[in-house]
């Protein structure tokens, strides 16, 4: 699948302007020279190989493999996982025991063709196990057992999937080239890429700071799931042993924050100081400004409004204790929505530019050729949409024209997904589902499957795009060709679809086992929200919104219209303002991940304070190794007692 570079060499202008120095341009500088310092000093896509059919296959294999996973834990605990860090060290130790094997008869994979790998994995991973154990497995709920048709669930998955990674395209430019955006496990599998293939005294030394701090969040991730693995291993280890492996990661989880418990003696579910190195990691990354932004929204939801919304009966009180952030959705995402198109508004000509071929000289020219067309986009989009009409309406009883709707309302979702993934990286699908299921039960009240199916392709595309431009932004670190890690992403989507659909038909057959074995609670979440919105006692879908949702929709809508414009006008004082993605964020996590966050941040800040040379250098590499430790190895624990759980 290696085709020819459709690019000249950056060597094709060896001289550069003074303006375009070997020191990466500032936030000052234009789109065009942003683009033009990243083509001569970064880009590798000519060098080496990259879109080979051994990177799709790897990729796609091991994405397919990933996707069982992520099924199974949807269905399980509620969450998915994101794959590209794992399928990254696989595939490179992979094919260097094949090399090994085969006495060097085979070629180790180029840094460029793993990372085209993982963008084949992680879509085949992740951007189709998750929508299955969530809208999929809710709507068989609501029809009490029954399966959509083979055919119908083939199409919505495989559709939704690529809807995400064509209305990726647009995005890509803006986001990363031109914003920057952190988006910091993309950062985190690029540097785990960069210590994989390191050379250089200088490189090692980068390398060794990843890999220590790999080895601690692997050692916290196994601290973190000792009691699960015990549980398993009960037989074996005897009831004493078991207890306080059991006793070990409670106390881990434990550290209960002042005041969590409210006056009435309710307990706020989430205040706690969680020992996590992924959150540190991350909070190291994306700066001081976002996780402060993360934890100031989550402290006026926990601190400010918890006492009130449960006098209010606002949140439900479930074996004493509540969580805050199911209210503070409504008034979190209308900040994501708003700030995130007003946001795009304000960046409307770089936005233009994503979509014309060609720029101002040879190298200009070049660099367009390497970006993926923004007429790909909308070529695309056109059968895209109308296979989703036709699997929506003929398939599950649509109405046409709402699973047309259902397809606009994509765009803007999948928009807020991944500036809120680039700034937090944290993509909140979930808000992005209730979302799309507010909008159809009023516009189609009463109909379930109208407002389960049309969230489930918004929440697909919009998890879709955010995972794909996480991908990129690897590819834009190493220097890759994103035309051709498009191309890859694309390809994974099939891979993921051929694994999953059979995968759910066998897990699915016998619903009062699958009932019985699993939890399902993403898809139970979501049937409640369509039982919530869809009433049977008469009310409107707004009248069925809990005590104060209304008001908070409108504040966080005007919030998100006055920090943009803030951060706009008054450029000088950004650094003051608080971020509308990390407020807006900070109302749909619990309150311990924003402090993580805030951690990771103050260490970082210090560690510049106290020597800004060696934080520069170091600590990007090591927070990367903690997101990339302990998210690679809980997530292989998980996927290890998923195996089991599947053999039982």
């Amino acid at each position: 699948m290696s085709a020819d570079p459709n690019c000249q060499s950056p060597s094709a202008d060896p001289t550069p302007p003074a303006a375009l120095t070997s020191q990466p341009p500032g936030p000052e500088a234009s789109p065009e020279e942003k683009d033009l310092w990243w083509f001569r000093n970064v880009y590798q896509g000519d060098k080496q190989a990259q879109l080979t059919w051994r990177a799709v296959l790897t990729g796609g294999l091991l994405g397919a493999f990933l996707s069982l996973s992520n099924l199974y834990t949807t269905l399980k605990i509620g969450w998915a996982f994101g794959v590209a860090i794992t399928a990254c060290v696989l595939s490179w130790a992979i094919w260097r025991g094949i090399r090994a094997a085969s006495g060097g008869n085979f070629k180790e994979m180029s840094i460029l063709e793993t990372n085209c790998m993982q963008s084949t994995a992680s879509s085949a991973g992740y951007s189709t196990g998750s929508i299955v154990g969530s809208a999929c497995a809710a709507l068989m709920m609501v029809k009490g057992g029954q399966l959509m048709d083979p055919w119908v669930m083939t199409g919505f998955v495989f559709l939704t999937a690529c809807l995400g990674v064509f209305l990726a395209i647009p995005m890509k430019r803006q986001m990363i080239n031109h914003e920057q955006l952190a988006f910091p496990s993309g950062i985190a599998a690029a540097e785990t890429l960069r210590s994989l293939y390191a050379e250089g005294m200088e490189a090692a030394k980068k390398a060794f700071a990843l890999l220590w701090a790999m080895s601690a969040g692997a050692m916290l991730a196994v601290l973190r799931q000792l009691g699960a693995i015990a549980t398993e291993m009960k037989s074996f280890l005897g009831d004493g042993v078991t207890y306080w492996c059991v006793r070990i990661s409670h106390w881990i989880e434990s550290f209960t924050l002042p005041g969590a418990t409210l006056g009435s003696g309710v307990k706020m579910y989430g205040v706690m100081w969680e020992p996590s190195l992924l959150t540190i990691g991350a909070g190291m990354i994306v700066g001081v400004r976002a996780s402060f932004s993360m934890l100031l929204g989550s402290a006026i939801l926990h601190y400010g409004l918890g006492a009130t919304l449960v006098e209010n009966g606002a949140v439900t009180v479930k074996n004493g204790a509540v969580q805050l952030f199911r209210w503070g959705v409504w008034g979190g995402t209308a900040l994501l929505v708003v700030s995130s198109l007003l946001s795009l508004a304000f960046q409307w000509r770089s936005i233009a530019r994503a979509f014309r071929r060609g720029g101002k000289g040879t190298e200009g020219t070049a660099m367009s050729e390497i970006e993926v067309p923004g007429k790909w986009m909308l070529i695309g989009l056109v059968p895209i949409t109308a296979g989703l009409i036709m699997v929506l309406d003929y398939g599950l009883g649509v109405p046409w024209y709402l699973a047309l709707l259902g397809v606009v309302m994509a765009f803007p979702l999948a928009l807020v997904a991944s500036r809120a993934t680039g700034e937090t990286d944290t993509t909140p699908i979930g808000a992005m589902g209730k979302v799309t299921q507010l909008a159809f039960a009023v516009l189609q009240p009463g109909n379930k499957v109208t407002n389960l199916m049309t969230a489930g392709t918004t929440s697909a595309a919009a998890a879709s795009a955010a995972d794909l431009l996480t991908d990129l932004k690897s590819g834009y670190l190493l220097g890759a060709n994103p035309r051709k890690q498009f191309l890859a992403q694309f390809a994974g989507v099939l891979f993921g679809t051929a694994m999953i659909v059979p995968a759910w038909y066998l897990l699915a057959g016998n619903y009062e086992k699958l009932t019985r074995d699993f939890p399902m609670i993403a898809a139970s979440q979501w049937k409640a929200m369509a039982d919530l919105l869809n009433p049977v006692d008469g009310k409107t879908a707004l009248e069925s919104l809990p005590w104060g949702a209304p008001q908070a929709i409108i504040i966080g809508a005007l919030l998100g219209v006055i920090l943009p414009v803030l951060e706009k006008f008054l450029p000088k004082y950004r650094n003051w303002i608080p971020s509308a993605t990390g407020l807006g964020i900070g109302f749909v996590i619990d309150f311990a991940s924003g402090f993580g966050f805030m951690i990771g941040a103050l260490i970082a800040w210090a560690w510049r304070k106290q020597n800004a040379k060696q934080a520069e250098g170091y600590t990007l590499p090591t927070g990367s190794g903690f997101v990339a430790g302990q998210g690679l190895v809980e997530a292989l624990i998980i996927i290890a007692i998923a195996a089991v759980g599947f053999g039982k």
